[in-house]
């Protein structure tokens, strides 16, 4: 069986195939010819995989799954969240959202903070999500 990872970074669709029995292909973008960026336009991490995953289902007419994860720091009431990527804005980078995040964890001693991560998964016509912390 053939399943679309919503995804280009090579190493995590490597690390979940890893995870999968060898019935299952997993393809990337790149193998199903999908070069287009999909807008995560969502506010939610659910509603960004389900975004993505359904684009992928209703344009490439595969069974696919997209995850989105975000950061969720208790202090700041679970922000970056979904928008963890881009939290320090243009230019997104790790270091810039890393400077951003401490500066405003500077007036609190609670580091409490979780990543969050919710998978689409578009199957034979049927749609899954799960939550994982």
């Amino acid at each position: 069986m053939k399943l679309v990872f919503a995804t280009n970074n090579l190493n995590k669709l490597k690390e979940v195939q890893e995870m999968l029995p060898d019935s299952i292909e997993l393809l990337s973008l790149k193998d199903i010819n999908c070069f287009e960026e999909i807008e995560e336009t969502a506010t939610t991490l659910e509603g960004n995989a389900k975004i993505k995953a359904n684009h992928i289902t209703n344009k490439y007419n595969y069974n696919c799954f997209a995850d989105d994860t975000g950061l969720e720091v208790e202090a700041l009431h679970g922000e970056p969240g979904v928008y963890s990527a881009r939290y320090a804005g243009e230019p997104a980078n790790a270091e810039n959202n890393m400077t951003k995040l401490l500066k405003n964890l500077e007036e609190s001693n609670n580091r409490t903070a979780q990543f969050r991560t919710s998978i689409c998964l578009n199957y034979n016509g049927k749609q899954f999500l799960i939550n994982g912390i």
